[in-house]
């Protein structure tokens, strides 16, 4: 089976938008540079369709490269015939290629393989005919050396039948239906471990239908028996699994049949079940990894995505007890100006001094904005400062310190503030969180920012390659300014890298600001293919051309100078002119194709625009301090801090999150969250449950905003 064919069968996709995106990838294209500026040639597939692709041709691959692994091995065993070999090359499912090469296998010296050694494989396969006859006058003849009577031989002869029964690829195939969809996964609390597993005392004697459980439910479990408190078993009806190996392999009343019986339940409670119960486990377990990893896919998006203060003067407070809160002063391009630390809490008290310096830092450095990280003492800190009467107005921002520590720690934190401690780097991490999210998450690992779910839990490679998907689409969909982005930034556009994103700092320190798009050919080995790939996603807001400050790619210039020339006007003159575009006609430029047409005359409305929603400040509710606080029945305003499967997360001003599980979401049937709530999302709760010794809080939506906050 080709690639195309295998993908175009899985996918559903078009034929040809799968032919064309095969060949737009082995060329080098990235998934942001087809699904933006190749739609003509993919018929329009966004990301997700392009990702799709990538992934069931890398399956694909992966499948032919086991497929050749095997015909080597049973090659090798001079077993191959052409009959195997068709059947092996034609087969495109995990399961059964495996089941076929499971005969072939090399093994530990099993049970069947060294009654094998024993010359007892011809009894096996009388025994197993069921043609009739007496087993024990059959087994006399193999009576003889370590073969010491006919009992000897017939249970050597079972054991034979029994890897015989667990290698027979169309059996398995039936009885891998069966633990598919009538397995019930139970679980037990380990012998011992009641105390240490409380968490999990939901699932101390818990039993589910396998093909019902939820990804969290079965990640949950999953956790718990790694830790080795609970037990967990998936296994069919014994009774309906025996009647279906007994149909298949018993063919007679007589006493081969009898043994035959008997082999079907030693070969089923030792080899099939045991087998069949991993691999089920293992496809739920990739099936539970792939809902979570999307959750997690789509909670980071939205974080990175989250709304930017944009240039403004910051201070920026890293909060603490004990060991004061940490505050710097930023800039409007996030440089450091100054840092101090007060102590403002207990033990010392400072409330006054404190107060007074925070006064005078926002006097001397101007600043516009006051950013508090959300963790330890952050309501305290914030409630402080807001009782201030500073000589400006000054909006006062809850910041998400999750990564924070992970990022002050880092190389990219050494080489940016190598003169400066971990609490500095922490502070100067929040400060431009305020400023432009996307721009400081994107040095931090993305497992590290507090937005996931079980993300331990799952395949960590798979985890790894979908956030950085989804980093590279968050910076591809906002574009980056190509004279003041990092090169952390810089690296995760389409077609540079890390090597060439330091290249063009380099460059750009050495000759001063690029001026044209054009200019990035200039750049140590940044070659067509990377100009080709990353242009249109890089912005020069004070270029002579006013499209280097757009989506518009380079390639496409020429095409909008048409446009121009039509309206008889200049290329700026064009620009965010919507009323002007709509004289445009797409049969008026024959040569443009349809997609194309359709996108630029889209950017030249809205040219470079930042598609991320403006900041809001929330404001909690001042009287709710504690969890002791709560009582049912509160309307409270919060911020959605996680998505879940299960429900989402609130920030309702305490230190504890608050829950509105699925259920209370909507007055109607919830199964995916993320469809009703959003992180960042103002929400207005009712609280339902205060469980102050669990330290757990339910809360109902009451009503939401959609616009966000950092």
């Amino acid at each position: 089976m080709t690639v195309h064919y295998f993908v175009q069968q899985i996918s559903g996709i078009s034929d040809k938008s799968v032919k064309n995106t095969l060949q737009l990838l082995s060329e080098g294209a990235t998934i942001p540079f087809i699904s933006r500026y190749r739609k003509d040639q993919t018929d329009g597939l966004d990301e997700v369709q392009v990702g799709t692709i990538r992934d069931l041709a890398q399956k694909h691959q992966e499948l032919r490269d086991r497929q050749q692994t095997i015909l080597k091995a049973i090659d090798g065993q001079d077993k191959l015939t052409a009959e195997l070999k068709a059947k092996i090359e034609a087969c495109f499912d995990s399961n059964v290629l495996e089941d076929l090469y499971l005969p072939f296998k090399v093994k530990r010296l099993t049970r069947g393989e060294k009654a094998k050694k024993l010359g007892l494989e011809p009894l096996a396969k009388m025994i197993m005919a069921q043609r009739g006859g007496d087993p024990q006058q059959m087994a006399q003849r193999f009576v003889k050396g370590e073969v010491t009577d006919e009992e000897t031989a017939i249970e050597g002869a079972k054991d034979i039948m029994a890897e015989y029964m667990n290698e027979n690829p169309s059996f398995r195939a039936r009885m891998r239906t069966l633990f598919q969809r009538k397995a019930i996964l139970g679980s037990k609390i380990m012998k011992g471990k009641k105390e240490l597993a409380e968490k999990y005392q939901d699932f101390f004697d818990f039993s589910e239908p396998l093909y019902k459980i939820p990804s969290h439910r079965f990640l949950a479990l999953y956790r718990g028996e790694r830790e080795k408190l609970l037990s967990i078993k998936v296994l069919p009806e014994k009774e309906e699994a025996m009647d279906i190996m007994e149909r298949y392999f018993v063919k007679s009343e007589d006493a081969c049949g009898d043994l035959v019986k008997e082999t079907c339940k030693d070969a089923y409670s030792r080899l099939i079940s045991p087998s069949l119960e991993n691999e089920v486990i293992q496809e739920a377990k990739e099936k539970a990894d792939l809902a979570a990893i999307q959750i997690f896919s789509t909670n980071l998006k939205q974080l990175l995505l989250a709304p930017p203060l944009g240039s403004k003067r910051i201070l920026a407070i890293d909060p603490g007890f004990k060991s004061g809160c940490k505050v710097v002063c930023l800039d409007e391009s996030g440089n450091l100006l100054t840092n101090l630390n007060i102590y403002p809490h207990p033990p010392q008290s400072e409330n006054s001094k404190a107060s007074a310096k925070l006064f005078e830092l926002v006097q001397a450095y101007k600043i516009d904005a006051i950013a508090i990280g959300d963790g330890t003492a952050g309501r305290e800190t914030e409630n402080l400062v807001k009782h201030i009467r500073f000589d400006r107005d000054l909006e006062v921002f809850s910041v998400r310190e999750d990564g924070a520590s992970i990022y002050s720690a880092s190389s990219i934190a050494r080489k940016e503030f190598p003169d400066y401690d971990v609490t500095v780097r922490g502070a100067v991490s929040i400060g431009r969180r305020l400023m432009d999210p996307l721009s400081e998450l994107v040095k931090i690992d993305p497992k590290s920012v507090g937005v996931g779910q079980y993300q331990h839990e799952v395949n960590q490679t798979n985890l790894k390659n979908a956030l950085d998907d989804v980093v590279i689409s968050a910076v591809n969909s906002v574009g980056v300014d190509l004279n003041t982005a990092s090169p952390y930034l810089l690296s995760y556009v389409s077609g540079l890298g890390l090597s060439l994103a330091e290249n063009i700092v380099e460059y750009r320190q050495e000759n001063g600001a690029f001026t044209a798009r054009t200019e990035l050919k200039k750049v140590k080995r940044l070659g067509e293919k990377a100009f080709e790939q990353s242009a249109g996603f890089l912005r020069i807001r004070n270029s002579k051309n006013a499209l280097d400050n757009s989506a518009v790619h380079p390639e496409s210039y020429k095409t909008v100078e048409a446009f121009a020339k039509k309206l008889k006007v200049t290329i700026s003159d064009l620009i965010d002119k919507p009323e002007l575009l709509q004289e445009l006609k797409a049969a008026d430029f024959p040569e443009v194709t349809k997609y194309t047409f359709q996108d630029l005359i889209s950017e030249l409305k809205k040219p470079g625009r930042d598609p991320r929603k403006k900041m809001k400040v929330l404001e909690f509710n001042n009287s709710i301090r504690t969890i002791s606080d709560l009582l049912v029945g509160m309307k409270l305003p919060g911020i959605v801090t996680n998505v879940t499967a299960f429900g989402a997360f609130v920030n309702i001003g305490i230190k504890e999150n608050g829950l509105i599980h699925k259920s209370n979401l909507a007055d109607v049937y919830v199964d995916d969250p993320a469809q009703f709530i959003q992180l960042h999302e103002h929400v207005e709760v009712e609280v339902m449950e205060v469980d102050v010794a669990r330290k757990r809080i339910g809360l109902k939506k009451v009503k939401m905003d959609m616009v966000g906050n950092s």
